[in-house]
């Protein structure tokens, strides 16, 4: 079978990494299109940044954020054991450390984008 699922982290932590690298890669083609309209198109630029600021455009920022993140901090997580191959005993714990971290900053950052579309105040700003 060519696809099958092996089970553990590092699987689960390859396949975020792709997924994650795939979205992003999608948001730089959408990003170049949009900033081509700033002098193509400005009126169509202007109706861009309207939907980027409505509530659907805020849950796909958080999303980008979050993919954005977790691409870094895994990454991080792949040169320290390309480096130090002995520490890939300890794979799970860096994987685990990762997702601390992406929780401890991703939390705030999901709030900050969000908070102007239920008016919550924003820490921040």
């Amino acid at each position: 079978m060519l696809l099958r699922y092996r089970g553990g982290e590092g699987m689960i932590a390859w396949a975020f990494h792709r997924i994650s690298g795939v979205a992003i890669w999608a948001f730089v083609l959408l990003h170049v299109v949009d900033i081509y309209l700033v002098g193509g198109n400005p009126e169509l630029y202007d109706e861009v940044l309207k939907v980027y600021a409505s509530f659907p455009g805020r849950i796909l920022e958080v999303l980008l954020g979050a993919a954005l993140l977790y691409h870094a901090l895994n990454g991080l997580r792949i040169i320290i054991m390309d480096f130090w191959p002995p520490l890939t005993r300890y794979h799970r714990a860096l994987w685990y450390g990762c997702w601390a971290i992406f929780i401890a900053v991703g939390l705030p950052v999901a709030y900050e984008i969000m908070a102007p579309v239920y008016g919550w105040p924003e820490f921040f700003r």
